[in-house]
């Protein structure tokens, strides 16, 4: 049993939370399969990937169910639980090239469960259709179906990479500079003219209520919080971490995460920012 929760724990977390979009959620999933599994006869895991990775699938469901309830009542918009890259070489080694970006869970949120799991099980952890038609419950033709909606929902061509190049240092330190310099020209230039900001405060902490679309208004926004960053109570400090596989900041105050911010570049312009600034989500970052 060690060796299979030692062997198969990475894999599981980030099929897990790309389901629901929690680390909570993701980390009380892959447990729950486990402590089922000491109830399981040894000739039902002759393959051990697909059916613990049913089981995880499965135990989703409850929660998603549970969580699309929760977020009918949501205050403001809602945003994935951002992660922080584990250090953990044994663990990268099982989930490096299996995440999909922080931009594509946001889009996931478009779909219904089953059209999420068939997009995760095939677009980021490559399996066959065969085997993604055992574990949902449906005929390969079917799943198909399922992938090709899902992707026209989140606006995914048929021949789009689901995983952009990911957001790099560069890019952050240059937006960072042109805010700090109060440089209105240059930050309106690295937006694209459809810009998103999105932000994320649950009722919580501080946030737009709903997005906040053009160049113009995200400029704008963007230069008032670094105007007001010196006048905040306890302090602010940025520092830039690798969060979902790209670079993002990590604001802290005092000894806590106040923002977890990513950003996400289309055709050389930044076309999504994401704000993360309800504690709820930002509490497992300082385990």
């Amino acid at each position: 049993m060690q060796e299979l929760y030692e062997h198969y724990k990475g894999l599981l977390f980030t099929l897990a939370y790309q389901l629901t979009g929690s680390v909570s959620d993701a980390e009380d999933a892959v447990q729950d399969v486990f402590l089922k599994l000491y109830d399981v006869k040894l000739d039902r895991l002759v393959e051990p990937k697909a059916y613990l990775c049913k089981m995880v699938t499965n135990r989703c469901r409850d929660l998603f169910n549970s969580a699309r309830k929760r977020r009918e009542q949501y205050f403001g918009q809602w945003l994935p639980e951002p992660l922080l890259t584990p250090n953990d070489e044994s663990f990268e080694s099982v989930v490096q090239g299996e995440r999909l970006s922080y931009a594509m869970l946001v889009l996931l949120e478009r779909l219904s469960l089953t059209e999420r799991a068939v997009f995760v099980l095939r677009e980021a952890l490559g399996f066959e259709y065969a085997n993604i038609a055992e574990l949902v419950g449906k005929s390969e033709a079917n799943c198909r179906k399922l992938l090709s909606r899902a992707r026209g929902k989140m606006g995914i061509t048929p021949d789009e990479p689901v995983n952009p190049e990911a957001v790099s240092e560069e890019w952050v330190r240059r937006l960072l500079a042109a805010l700090e310099q109060g440089n209105v020209d240059r930050v309106v230039s690295m937006l694209a003219k459809d810009v998103v900001l999105v932000s994320d405060g649950g009722g919580k902490a501080f946030a737009a209520v709903h997005p906040i679309e053009s160049r113009d208004l995200v400029a704008r926004f963007l230069l008032g919080l670094i105007r007001k960053a010196p006048h905040y109570e306890g302090g602010v400090h940025v520092e830039m971490r690798d969060i979902n596989g790209q670079t993002g900041l990590v604001v802290r105050s005092g000894d806590g995460i106040v923002t977890v911010a990513l950003m996400h570049v289309e055709r050389n312009s930044i076309r999504n920012l994401y704000f993360v600034r309800n504690p709820d989500k930002l509490r497992h970052l300082l385990k």
